[in-house]
């Protein structure tokens, strides 16, 4: 409780701490970890796999150059960006997820579990 105006004979109360309850988890104590879905994960999930990845950009510096595509796979991929490796020439692409559209793959793909 916030004390707003000062009174003389107001004893502002001591609040102690509250402890939630013991549970136990099998995972030593932590709650279990469920992974969220985005495209970070998702890519993550799915490393070594073959597909096409479209990106495309904002502007361009030659008209009509404002997309790419590349062939390859995930290598790895973080919050803000995908490393992709390029099959035809062994070139590897750090590519921001911001310029990321969406990738098609050759396989099924390894999902999150949708039970809850």
């Amino acid at each position: 409780m916030n004390q707003y105006y000062w009174y003389p004979g107001y004893q502002q109360q001591q609040q102690q701490p509250t402890t939630p309850p013991a549970t136990t988890y099998l995972n030593g104590g932590r709650p279990p970890f469920r992974e969220e879905s985005y495209i970070e994960n998702i890519l993550r999930l799915n490393r070594g796999k073959i597909g096409t990845f479209n990106f495309s950009f904002e502007s361009a510096i030659e008209a009509g150059k404002n997309t790419l595509s590349i062939r390859g796979m995930v290598e790895a991929a973080g919050r803000d960006h995908v490393i992709i490796s390029e099959f035809q020439t062994g070139r590897r692409y750090l590519m921001p997820m911001i310029y990321f559209d969406y990738a098609v793959f050759d396989e099924e793909l390894n999902y999150f579990n949708q039970q809850t």
